[in-house]
C-alpha cells in the first residue's frame, strides 16, 4: 500500500539509497527532515552546510525541514517534528539504518511517541551489497568526513567506486562506515534532476576528525 513519508535525511549515501528504494516501492515523499546544530548552520550528523542540503532537496523537488538542537535537546526536538508531520497526515518516516540495533530502537521509540509509522528499506541487508547497488545505480557519493583514529585522511574527497570499496576493506574498515568511521555526501544520482553544484575546499582537522570543506559553486 502506498504511504506518504518524510525522509530522515543526512545528505549521505545510506539515506539516499533508502529514499530511492522507498520511492521505487511506490511510497510518496513529502519532505526531507534533518537535525541541525542549534544555530542552524550545519547538520548534526554529517556537518554539511544548510545551503548544500537545500540544493539537494531542491533537486529532489522536496522541501527541507530542519530541527535545531543541542545533543541534550535532540530527542525532544525530533519528536516534536515527527508529531507535526503526523498532524499533516504523513504516514511514516523513512530511515537509512542498516544494522545498528540501538539506532533502530531509538527510531522506534521516538516514532511510537509521535504515533507515526517507521520504514527501514535497508535493514539487515549485507552492507557490501548495498554499496555495490549504490555504485551500480549511478549514485555519486564522496567521503567528506573521516575519523582519523580509524581511517587515513587521504580518503577525504574520494568518490565511491568498486575499487574504493575494496580499498576500504583492505584497510580493515567497514566499507559502509556504519560505525562512524567516515561520512559521505551524495553529489549526484537517480534521485536528483541534476548534479549538486558542489565545490570541495580545504581539509580541516577538528578533534579526531578530518573534514572536507563543502560549499556550493558561487554563480559568476
Amino acid at each position: 500500500m502506498q504511504k506518504s513519508f518524510i525522509m530522515s535525511w543526512s545528505g549521505g549515501k545510506d539515506s539516499a539509497l533508502a529514499y530511492y528504494r522507498a520511492v521505487l516501492e511506490g511510497h510518496m515523499p513529502l519532505a526531507l527532515f534533518t537535525m541541525f546544530e542549534e544555530d542552524g548552520t550545519k547538520s548534526r550528523s554529517h556537518g554539511l552546510p544548510i545551503e548544500v542540503m537545500e540544493a539537494q532537496a531542491e533537486r529532489m523537488g522536496l522541501p527541507l525541514v530542519i530541527g535545531k538542537a543541542s545533543w541534550s535537546g535532540y530527542e525532544k526536538e525530533f519528536i516534536e517534528h515527527l508529531k507535526k508531520f503526523k498532524a499533516q497526515g504523513i504516514n511514516m518516516g523513512v530511515y537509512g539504518d542498516i544494522d545498528l540495533q540501538d539506532h533502530l530502537e531509538w527510531v522506534q521509540k521516538v516514532s511510537t511517541e509521535a504515533q507515526i509509522g517507521v520504514h527501514h528499506p535497508l535493514w539487515q541487508e549485507p552492507r557490501k551489497n548495498l554499496l555495490k547497488e549504490l555504485v551500480d545505480e549511478g549514485f555519486r557519493a564522496v567521503i567528506t568526513v573521516v575519523d582519523t583514529t580509524r581511517l587515513d585522511e587521504r580518503f577525504l574527497g574520494r568518490e565511491f567506486t568498486h575499487e574504493l570499496i575494496d580499498e576500504l576493506e583492505a584497510a580493515g574498515i567497514d566499507a559502509c562506515g556504519e560505525e562512524g568511521e567516515f561520512h559521505t555526501m551524495i553529489v549526484d544520482g537517480p534521485i536528483f534532476v541534476e548534479p549538486i553544484p558542489v565545490q570541495f575546499g580545504d581539509k580541516v582537522k577538528v578533534g579526531n576528525y578530518g573534514i572536507l570543506e563543502v560549499k556550493l559553486h558561487s554563480e559568476e
